[in-house]
């Protein structure tokens, strides 16, 4: 990616090409655009020589009807470019709405990509590119365009017209205008590095206060209130600076319209003493005033100011956006392998925790989970059991030690091919915009109608899908209920051929009844099942628990940790349990089924 002091020069390369290659999609577009443009600039063509005609052939000449006929052929001139303007909205959107349609995907595809990749971090700064910058692309372009097209024709309509009346007066136009056109274009490398400094202060002011919101709980309780406004406040300040800059900036704009404009009608009213005295007419002198203030004044400014500051928009935040829309491309340097040999998971020596200074959530961590094992994850509120389930999933890169998913480290294994080996159903669902067959069959494309209703049935999703209109359905996702989307995820989850469930309380909107249901299923359908138990009920099922209070952790079977975890007796409510149910693994008539073991070692207790 580019840095973030990158060569102006080639920020205005990356965008020209970025550009050029959005225009060459439409070739059909651009030639009807070429030929409205022409018709839309007839009654510029026509001005001065009309108003010439008119003065000279008509109202000087006493014959005020051939005047007046030449100012109503300038009339209809207007109506056909008024005709012809409304036809190139229309051919420019055709060009540019594709243009923003493949921004979006482009900004949503890098900003999902480098969040989910393995050691990624949400993309703040995303937000500014999708609802902000965006648009400033999407209409600096189009009025670019506009601006482009209109300025070649204007120009070249006022010069054509000038020469035809006189080509004395054509040479007084092209000098100054190279001249100011000249000035402006050398300030342009000055002008982009302001524009780029203040599209990343924006940034900048985004991500502040999007850290400083998402954090504000943190803050107020920790006291450092001060702190988080006084972070803000420096991005504030930066992004005001940038913002005077380039108001100064203007100055440049001003004087260069001054010379490429204004100077050559100052410098037609100085020799138009001589004109007249070489047989030139009033009416001539005239006609060249309404080509230079009526057409190529308004052409220049147009350009100078669209150039200068929608021009520089679009190259800066252009070239963000096409950095923001590149893939992440891994760090590690170990070839990558196809496959992992089975899908055992084990944590090996890992060690975790949410910054440099902070406490390990977990700490010095081995753990083996054999294939299929039914494996639940409790503790109390904070005590890192999300956190652990990241680490499994590969959603967090430990700080030390590794993570294996069949003896292979999770950060050699090919994105696709860990995404088909285990799945993750966070606490809150995600339900997307569309059918409800989609949003089912999201994980897995090629399930079947069959495969569909066998997990509806299994799931007791039948009266949810009547309901919701069937698999053809289109679901808003404002109108469920937190509890019905946990089960459109967990049937998404079921179909999948991933050989690894990772539930982090992806069941806590369920009733108890729906939870047992759920896990059953999950369980009956072969594979690994790691729970992060929103009810101890969810422990009482599993084969092994993993009992989490911070970075200490203790392993066991459900009696097991009746007999040696207090904190466990605490969360089942039985702090006077007898012997004899922890002998016979009974709890309140129940008994659980051992299972095949998990192997949870530090020392020969379990214990850390």
């Amino acid at each position: 990616m580019t840095s973030d002091t990158a060569d102006p020069t080639s920020a205005t390369n990356t965008v020209a090409r970025v550009l050029l290659a959005a225009l060459c999609r439409h070739p059909r577009a651009l030639v009807r655009l070429a030929a409205w443009s022409v018709l839309e600039v007839a009654p510029l063509l026509l001005s001065g020589y009309g108003v010439a005609r008119a003065l000279d052939d008509g109202f000087l000449a006493g014959r005020p009807g051939t005047g007046l006929a030449w100012l109503g052929a300038l009339a209809v001139a207007v109506l056909a470019g008024a005709l012809a303007t409304r036809h190139v909205y229309r051919i420019l959107a055709e060009i540019v709405e594709p243009f923003r349609d493949d921004l979006v995907d482009s900004v949503v595809g890098g900003a999902l990509q480098r969040s989910t990749v393995l050691g990624g971090r949400p993309d703040s700064g995303a937000v500014a590119r999708l609802t902000h910058q965006v648009e400033v692309v999407r209409d600096n372009f189009a009025g670019l365009l506009l601006l482009a097209r209109s300025f070649v024709v204007s120009a070249a309509g006022a010069v054509v017209g000038m020469a035809a009346l006189t080509g004395v007066v054509g040479l007084l136009v092209l000098p100054p205008l190279l001249a100011g056109l000249a000035f402006f274009l050398s300030s342009l490398r000055s002008m982009t590095t302001r524009q780029r400094d203040h599209v990343l202060t924006d940034e900048g002011v985004a991500d502040s206060a999007g850290t400083v919101a998402h954090s504000l709980r943190d803050v107020v309780a920790c006291g450092a209130e001060d702190r988080a406004y006084a972070r803000v406040q420096r991005q504030v300040d930066a992004h005001a600076e940038a913002e005077r800059t380039l108001a100064r900036m203007a100055a440049v704009r001003t004087l260069s319209v001054a010379v490429g404009g204004w100077l050559p009608v100052v410098g037609l009213l100085v020799v138009a003493p001589w004109l007249l005295g070489s047989g030139s007419t009033l009416g001539t002198i005239a006609g060249a005033l309404v080509y230079l203030t009526q057409g190529l004044l308004p052409a220049l400014r147009a350009l100078v100011d669209g150039l200068g500051s929608g021009g520089l928009r679009l190259v800066v935040t252009l070239d963000r956006l096409v950095e923001a829309g590149e893939r992440p491309v891994p760090s590690s340097g170990t070839a990558r392998r196809s496959a992992p040999h089975g899908y055992d998971l084990v944590l090996d020596g890992v060690t975790f925790s949410y910054g440099r200074h902070a406490e390990p959530v977990v700490n010095q961590v081995d753990l083996v989970i054999p294939e299929g094992q039914h494996l639940a994850m409790v503790g109390p509120s904070g005590a890192g059991k999300s956190t652990l389930a990241g680490l499994l999933a590969a959603t967090h890169v430990p700080d030390c030690g590794e993570v294996r998913l069949g003896g292979v480290p999770v950060g050699d294994l090919d994105p696709q091919t860990l995404v088909g080996h285990r799945v993750l159903i966070p606490q809150e669902a995600y339900v997307f915009a569309g059918t409800v067959e989609e949003n089912l069959r999201y994980l897995h494309p090629g399930a079947t109608r069959a495969e569909l209703d066998t997990a509806v049935d299994a799931l007791g999703l039948r009266s949810m899908m009547t309901r919701l209109g069937g698999y053809d359905a289109v679901v808003d996702p404002g109108t469920l209920s937190a509890g019905e989307r946990q089960l459109i995820a967990v049937a998404r989850a079921h179909l999948t051929p991933a050989p690894v469930l990772i539930l982090d309380e992806a069941t806590c909107h369920l009733d108890p009844v729906a939870e047992e249901r759920v896990e059953r299923v999950l369980t009956g359908r072969g594979g690994t099942l790691i729970v992060v138990a929103h009810r101890i009920s969810s422990a009482l099922r599993a084969q092994r628990i993993v009992l989490m209070n911070g970075a200490e952790m203790v392993w066991g079977t459900h009696g097991e940790l009746l007999a040696t975890a207090p904190l466990y007796r605490d969360l089942v409510g039985q702090w006077d349990i007898g012997q004899e149910n922890i002998a016979s693994g009974r709890l309140a008539g129940r008994s659980w089924p051992e299972g095949p073991r998990g192997t949870l070692t530090s020392g020969t207790t379990g214990r850390y």
